[in-house]
């Protein structure tokens, strides 16, 4: 049995949505991303309301749990559905009453609504509260007994471990132990002789060494000698006629055998050991508690005979570092897999002597050298809240669920526009960087290291901050653009879209025709058979020898790059080949060029062989030399972008950005003039993902580009 989905209306941040908001569970590990307020807590708690949690804190409904509504007035009612899934046929009958059946399959809805009588201020009973199945709650109550089984473990933000995990009454290791088998195996104390050892007291019951333990006390000399003397001396003297006063000393273990059990096990306390010592260490942080406590949460749910085992963590990654985050991944992930429930009988026979020769060992062996029970005995099903882009990018793609816009977008196979082989190829390739997507109001996915460190950069110059409007930069390395803009597409949009716009940039890779010979290309060159060699790259002579003729093919040319539009995701095609070579023909070719000098000579700059300042003099000279031998600017331009592509394209962009920057600190350049001078879709782009208008920095100045930019067809409804 697992929780297969979830809708909630009218609570927190999800309203009276069309259609309404449902999320999809996995039966193993499920991560709800999501950037900050987008209701993952929210989730967590309905769910909380819902089939309840087994600790002791009390989950109180409160006003403002009521969805406001756009009039600012809170909602009157809050409906939430959790639906159940799976259940086998001792679940199926344990839930008979229950249970709906659906297409063969039965399952179990709990109904849980609430409905507001009056303001919390004004009444004790403020809110009416029913949990019923039924998937629209017109199925009988479900009773105290059902919701026990279906309680779930819970463990909060920012938890204090070491207190979880520290003696006490019902403490959560008592429940773990006392779910473990054989825990109230052996003999009681009262029914065999005192034993002669500590050897022999070992075929005793938990309880019974208690018993036993409580006798040695009260038999040591110091106890007993004590023991005596407050009777005798102060007792005695105290006491009346007829109503003697007596003391013992001794532990107050008292009741029957599981009370006594009970007991003991609430005294005990689970803590880290230095594996190489054996000794304990007061050493460990919260990050080591936490895993040993999330451990402790995980057996006692996977020991369990009966009910539903579920775990609700928020924040796992708390206290712990990235490597650790990895690890409890792993974790989780083994824990949630499903296990055989039973061995053979042969194996089981095995076991059975094998215990038995154990027993009859010497008693006195390591703690270490004992037999560990199996971790688990059926899969846990976890579901989980995080913000960490590490994890975000260990977990698979299939088990995230990404909450925005009051919706939630399951990524599982069947659900996004992405193909069994796109799973594949993002298994392997959606690393940590890429996984802050899942977190980003709005994305750029860009093609290569250079775009990487340029868009940031001339969005900050332009007045439009990236991080500032919460757009995070996307560099899939120059393969897979499309795969990653996938992610953020439904397969079916009528239940939802992203609403995160996300801006693809490519290159046109059309070189001029001018290109070939001055980057020593040979466009004629001939295959070992006598025929034209087959060529990575194009120019604008292949599509055409005259403008009428190159027009239409360009297109479809330009077309293809922006097959894998819709929704909120567009791509923004370069202008003519390159980013690098479109600024520099654009207006930017005194900077490019500059910047590609500077690239060229950073080694011996960085050993102090040549200052800035000289290799800025020849870039000047060398400019001019430049113009001088090119008459078009597509030459100029070819020739600049033929010195970054011999040099590094990522140190090029760093030394760009400097002399950008440097530009504007002197005057040199403003926001109006970048503007200008940059290539159209590189400011569309920008403008696209923040939903922002580029202002230039002048009011009074007209705009330098009145074409309708993407976020004004978006808020005209022109985009889907």
């Amino acid at each position: 049995m697992y929780l297969s989905a979830l809708s909630i209306r009218n609570f927190r941040q999800f309203g009276d949505l069309t259609p309404g908001f449902t999320i999809h569970f996995n039966e193993g590990v499920t991560a709800l991303v999501g950037e900050n307020d987008a209701g993952k807590t929210a989730v967590i708690d309905a769910i909380r309301h819902v089939l309840q949690t087994r600790d002791s804190d009390f989950l109180r409904l409160e006003l403002e749990d009521f969805h406001v509504g756009s009039d600012g007035e809170p909602a009157t009612d809050i409906t939430m559905v959790c639906t159940l899934a799976g259940l086998s046929t001792l679940e199926l009958g344990a839930f008979a009453e229950y249970v709906t059946f659906s297409r063969g399959e039965g399952l179990l809805h709990v109904h849980w609504s609430a409905r507001r009588l009056a303001m919390p201020t004004a009444s004790r009973r403020w809110v009416d509260i029913q949990v019923r199945c039924g998937e629209r709650g017109e199925g009988p109550a479900l009773d105290v007994g059902a919701r026990q089984l279906l309680a779930t473990a819970y463990l909060k933000p920012l938890r204090d471990a070491e207190r979880e995990m520290s003696p006490g009454r019902n403490s959560r290791l008592s429940q773990v132990l006392s779910s473990f088998p054989g825990i109230d195996a052996g003999e009681s104390y009262v029914d065999i002789a005192p034993p002669a050892s500590a050897a022999e007291a070992t075929g005793l019951s938990i309880a019974g060494m208690g018993d036993y333990m409580r006798e040695l006390v009260r038999g040591h000399q110091a106890i007993k000698v004590a023991q005596a003397t407050i009777n005798d001396r102060y007792l005695e003297p105290l006491s009346l006629a007829g109503q003697p006063l007596h003391s013992h000393l001794g532990f107050g273990d008292t009741g029957s055998e599981t009370t006594k059990l009970k007991q003991i096990l609430e005294r005990l306390e689970l803590g880290l050991l230095d594996k190489g010592s054996g000794n304990a260490r007061g050493s460990y942080g919260l990050g080591s508690n936490n895993l040993l406590f999330m451990a402790c949460e995980l057996l006692l749910l996977g020991k369990e005979p009966d009910g539903l085992p579920l775990l609700l963590i928020e924040e796992p990654e708390a206290h712990l570092h990235p490597q650790r985050q990895l690890r409890l991944m792993e974790f989780l992930e083994r824990a949630s897999q499903p296990r055989p429930q039973q061995q053979n009988q042969t194996q089981q026979q095995d076991q059975t002597q094998q215990q038995d020769q154990t027993q009859q060992q010497d008693q006195t062996q390591q703690p270490d050298q004992a037999q560990a029970e199996p971790a688990h005995t059926r899969p846990v099903q976890v579901i989980l809240t995080t913000h960490s882009s590490n994890l975000s990018s260990k977990i698979a793609l299939e088990n995230l669920v990404l909450i925005h816009g009051q919706r939630a977008f399951s990524m599982a196979q069947g659900r996004t526009r992405l193909s069994a082989d796109d799973y594949r190829f993002l298994s392997r390739f959606l690393d940590v960087t890429k996984a802050s997507l899942f977190f980003a109001k709005g994305l750029l996915i860009v093609e290569g290291d250079a775009e990487a460190i340029l868009l940031p950069a001339l969005a900050r110059l332009l007045g439009c901050d990236l991080t500032e409007h919460g757009v995070s930069i996307v560099n899939v390395g120059g393969v897979g653009l499309r795969r990653y803009a996938h992610i953020m597409q439904r397969a079916d949009a009528t239940e939802g879209i992203i609403q995160i716009p996300t801006a693809c940039i490519t290159d046109m890779d059309v070189m001029p025709d001018c290109a070939p010979a001055i980057m020593g290309l040979d466009p004629h060159k001939l295959n070992a058979k006598g025929k034209p060699a087959r060529r990575q790259w194009r120019m604008l002579s292949d599509f055409g020898a005259t403008e009428i003729e190159r027009e239409p093919k360009l297109a479809a040319h330009r077309q293809k790059r922006t097959r894998g539009d819709g929704q909120n995701v567009k791509t923004f095609v370069a202008d003519h080949w390159t980013l690098e070579y479109d600024l520099a023909v654009e207006g930017l070719m005194d900077w490019v060029h500059r910047a590609a000098t500077l690239a060229l000579h950073d080694v011996k700059m960085n050993e102090k062989k040549l200052t800035r300042q000289k290799v800025l003099e020849r870039a000047t000279k060398a400019l001019a030399a430049l113009k001088s031998q090119y008459l078009t600017n597509e030459e100029r331009a070819t020739e600049v972008y033929r010195q970054v592509d011999s040099g590094s394209k990522s140190i090029t962009a760093q030394h760009l950005v400097d002399l950008l920057q440097s530009a504007f600190d002197e005057g040199e350049l403003d926001r109006a003039s970048l503007r200008a001078a940059l290539p159209a879709y590189v400011v569309e782009a920008i403008e696209y993902a923040t939903r922002g208008r580029i202002m230039p920095s002048a009011p009074e100045q007209p705009a330098t580009n009145t074409a309708e930019t993407p976020l004004e067809a978006l808020e005209a409804g022109e985009l889907a």
